[in-house]
């Protein structure tokens, strides 16, 4: 298997950006994938805004399963975290998230008032992995073409300032990824769901993760998307996908399956997944 790993220049210029502007915000929004909630958690940005209030925002609800976006809510809210999932294009999405940034911040907007200091808004720092949706949310939060929006990795290259309303300032960041991903199910999770490039993983390596996990856990969906029999899923990864490439009529093409698979998730041909299990209550964090 080919080991993925990603830490262009631009990144670690944005996690000194990062460190360098969190002291000017009142409260990190951090969005992760509501597929992989935890494998999309950048541990440079818990260091970095270890200090700052906090808001997950679970972005991509709609291609998520929803039983467990709502397990993985309950877990947040059982150790004390403030977290809401969204789909960035509803319209009730900028005063939802207003509402609760305003809700955790309530005492120290209390305390400037009660010193005299003028109202101003609330100045909230946006970071997340590449592809998590963040441009999406930020047009919808500012309800105008404010930040480049794209499919692909890497669309927002530098940091500016947006105001979505009198109550709420907006410091966009790029997308980051880590400089070593703690182990190479954590690559892939990220990888299958869009936010590595391309170039820079094996699609078959990708295809395979995610034959086993649709095998494990939403059979059904492998059945019917493919015509294929219950007895195909006791067939190995490796023959299921050969299996599969057959069935789309690409003969031996397996490269191109594998690129079929991976699309087919991503544009929830397969239904809605979570990739990272919810953790029970009284787990150890889960990814």
């Amino acid at each position: 298997m080919a080991v993925i790993q990603w830490f262009p220049g631009h990144m670690a210029k944005a996690i000194r950006q990062m460190e360098e502007n969190v002291h000017l915000v009142d409260i990190v929004f951090e969005l992760v994938d509501a597929r992989i909630p935890a494998s999309s958690r950048n541990p440079e940005v818990t260091r970095i805004a270890k200090n700052k209030p906090h808001l997950i925002i679970l972005t991509k609800k709609d291609l998520a399963d929803s039983q467990q976006t709502a397990a993985w809510l309950n877990y947040y809210r059982a150790q004390g975290q403030p977290a809401i999932a969204i789909d960035s294009r509803a319209n009730v999405t900028p005063k939802q998230i207003t509402k609760i940034a305003m809700g955790i911040l309530s005492d120290k907007l209390v305390a400037e008032q009660e010193k005299g200091l003028k109202e101003r808004p609330m100045r909230a720092m946006t970071v997340g992995v590449p592809n998590v949706g963040k441009s999406t949310l930020l047009n919808h939060l500012v309800n105008r073409k404010a930040a480049q929006v794209g499919d692909t990795p890497g669309v927002t290259k530098g940091q500016q300032w947006l105001r979505s309303s009198k109550h709420l300032e907006l410091l966009d960041t790029p997308g980051i990824l880590w400089p070593k991903f703690k182990n190479q199910e954590t690559a892939q999770k990220l990888a299958l769901t869009g936010a590595i490039k391309e170039k820079l993983y094996a699609k078959d390596d990708v295809a395979l993760f995610a034959l086993n996990f649709f095998r494990t856990y939403h059979r059904a969906a492998l059945i019917d998307r493919y015509h294929l029999v219950e007895a195909d899923l006791d067939l190995s990864d490796v023959d299921l996908l050969l299996k599969i490439t057959e069935k789309v009529g690409m003969r031996d093409d397996y490269l191109r399956a594998s690129d079929r698979l991976i699309l087919d998730a991503r544009h929830k041909k397969l239904g809605g997944f979570t990739l990272d299990r919810a953790p029970q209550a009284g787990d150890a964090h889960n990814g």
